[in-house]
């Protein structure tokens, strides 16, 4: 996984996310998240761990999705915390991640809700 690009950035993440999944990269998207991260995916479960979360988006991607950018929301940081998000383009609910900043000043993902849909 050292060859990926790093987000130097917590808004670096949403970017690398959209890349990796148009290419089809299961791999390339797991790096994006800690060794035992939790994704909310798919709705109304809890994937956990880079291993099961890489399983996951290979399933997914099998059917080339095409994933469109979305800009970002302002990123709340503190510390080595961080907190991002997108509006998705249809205007539906929210996205967020909970990032956390790495020993070599990278960024990856520790919580990722990727829907949230206002009831």
């Amino acid at each position: 996984m050292s060859d990926y690009e790093k987000a130097m950035k917590p808004e670096d993440l949403t970017r690398l996310f959209v890349e990796r999944s148009n290419a089809g990269d299961a791999e390339g998207v797991a790096a994006l998240y800690e060794e035992d991260a939790v994704l909310a995916y798919p709705p109304g479960r809890r994937t956990v761990g880079r291993a099961a979360i890489r399983a996951l988006w290979e399933k997914v991607l099998a059917n080339r999705p095409h994933f469109e950018p979305e800009e970002p929301l302002p990123t709340l940081i503190s510390g080595d915390l961080a907190l991002t998000a997108t509006p998705p383009k249809d205007g539906t609910g929210a996205r967020a991640q909970v990032v956390r900043r790495q020993p070599d000043g990278s960024w990856l993902r520790v919580l990722d809700q990727p829907e949230f849909v206002q009831p």
